[in-house]
C-alpha cells in the first residue's frame, strides 16, 4: 500500500467581529477566505471500484466541505455569542452565525478540523488545514500537533 496525501481548495467571503479586541477587528469587517484541506490514505488499487487508483475522490472532500463549510459560512457574519447581540438586530440577514468562540482564523480553523475529521471516510485521515485569511495572513493546523 502507498499513503499519499491530497489536498483540495476553496475559496469563499465571511464577515466577522472580534468582541474586545483592541484594535480595529473589533469592527465587523470581512475576507477573502482560501481553506486548503490535506487529507491521507492509501491508494486503491486492484480493486473494481470507480475510485480505483485515488485515495479518494476530490468529489468525495468537495461535496464535505462544501456542505460543511463553504456553503455555511460563504458571505456569512460570524459573531462570538459573547456581543450578547439579538439576533433581530440582524433579521436583514439570512446568514448570521452565532459562535461560542472568538472567531478568529485561528480558531475558525480549528473548528473546520473538527467539522470535516467527523465526517471523512473511515480509512481517510485529515492531516493539514490552511487558512488564508488575507494576501500576509494565514493560519496552519496539522494532525500530529493535535
Amino acid at each position: 500500500m502507498s499513503a499519499i496525501r491530497i489536498t483540495k481548495e476553496f475559496d469563499f467571503e465571511m464577515a466577522h467581529a472580534l468582541v474586545g479586541y483592541d484594535g480595529p477587528c473589533k469592527n465587523i469587517h470581512g475576507h477573502s477566505y482560501k481553506l486548503k484541506v490535506t487529507v491521507k490514505g492509501n491508494v486503491k488499487n486492484n480493486t473494481s471500484d470507480s475510485d480505483e487508483g485515488m485515495v479518494v475522490d476530490f468529489g468525495i472532500i468537495k461535496k464535505i466541505v462544501k456542505e460543511l463549510i463553504v456553503d455555511k459560512y460563504d458571505h456569512a457574519l460570524v459573531l462570538n455569542q459573547k456581543m450578547k447581540i439579538e439576533e433581530t438586530q440582524f433579521n436583514f440577514m439570512n446568514k448570521l452565525i452565532i459562535v461560542p468562540f472568538q472567531p478568529t482564523c485561528e480558531n475558525l480553523l480549528l473548528h473546520f478540523a473538527d467539522l470535516i475529521r467527523e465526517k471523512l471516510p473511515s480509512q481517510i485521515d485529515l492531516t493539514y488545514l490552511f487558512l488564508r485569511e488575507t494576501p500576509t495572513s494565514y493560519a496552519e493546523w496539522f494532525t500530529e500537533d493535535n
